[in-house]
Parts: C-alpha cells; sequence; structure tokens
C-alpha cells in the first residue's frame, strides 16, 4: 500500500505502540501487545500496526513467520514533528507561548541549572536577531 506524503497524525494507541517500537527498537506483535495497558485482541494489535505502517510510521521485516516491526522515522525527528503540530494546533505558531505553558505548568521542576540553559537560549535567540 501506498505512503501518504505527509505525516499522518496518530491516534492514542498508535502514540502507544510507538512508544513501544522507540524503547524497543523493533518489535513483534506479540511484543508490541505485552507491552500496551489494558491490550486490544491480537488481530487489533496487528491492525493497528499495519495502518502505522501504511502511513510510513513503521516498517517490519520477515523473521521466519513472524513480522518485526521497525519505526521508520529517528525518534528525535518524530518529536520535532509533534511538537510543530502542537505549536501550530495549540499555541498559533508561538513558541515563546508554548515555552510560558510549560513554565507554567511545572514551576517547581525546574532547576537552576535548568533554568541558566533556558536564558542562554534566550540569549542565543536574541543575538541571532540582531
Amino acid at each position: 500500500m501506498a505512503r501518504r506524503s505527509q505525516p499522518a497524525h496518530l491516534s492514542r494507541r498508535e502514540r502507544q505502540i510507538m512508544d513501544i517500537l522507540y524503547r524497543a527498537g523493533r518489535a513483534t506483535a506479540a511484543d508490541v501487545r505485552a507491552g500496551l495497558h489494558e491490550a486490544p485482541s491480537d488481530s487489533a494489535v496487528r491492525t493497528l500496526l499495519r495502518i502505522l505502517e501504511e502511513k510510513g510510521h513503521v516498517r517490519h521485516e520477515v523473521d521466519g513467520l513472524r513480522f518485526v516491526y521497525l519505526p521508520t522515522v529517528a525518534r528525535d525527528k518524530a518529536k520535532r514533528s509533534a511538537l510543530k503540530h502542537v505549536l501550530d494546533t495549540f499555541f498559533d505558531g508561538s513558541a515563546s507561548q508554548v515555552v510560558a505553558a510549560l513554565v507554567d505548568l511545572a514551576p517547581h521542576d525546574l532547576n537552576e541549572e535548568e533554568v541558566a540553559r533556558l536564558q542562554r537560549i534566550v540569549d542565543r535567540a536574541k543575538r541571532s536577531k540582531t
């Protein structure tokens, strides 16, 4: 089946499967099912893997009688794509709104080193604008 030209958005369950594949690197449908909370049936997991393959997120290799599934996109690239989607969908493309929301969500989770890192990033952005 043909892959879509644009990355397709993932359902909650599809994201869970991708998380399992990223952690494992490669997995069978049975491995994926074992890693899912309140896992659906074997056939439902295989269907979801096929859908992810059609969307271009997963590919498979044949190992004897089993299909072994692997992510097709590096995790860092997938994270950037998902973040861009959130940025555009919920924050009108504003990176500052995203950062403000993240800091507002967990202000006590930022230690001094993380605050300093954020400040360096802001300073670098300011310098690049001039």
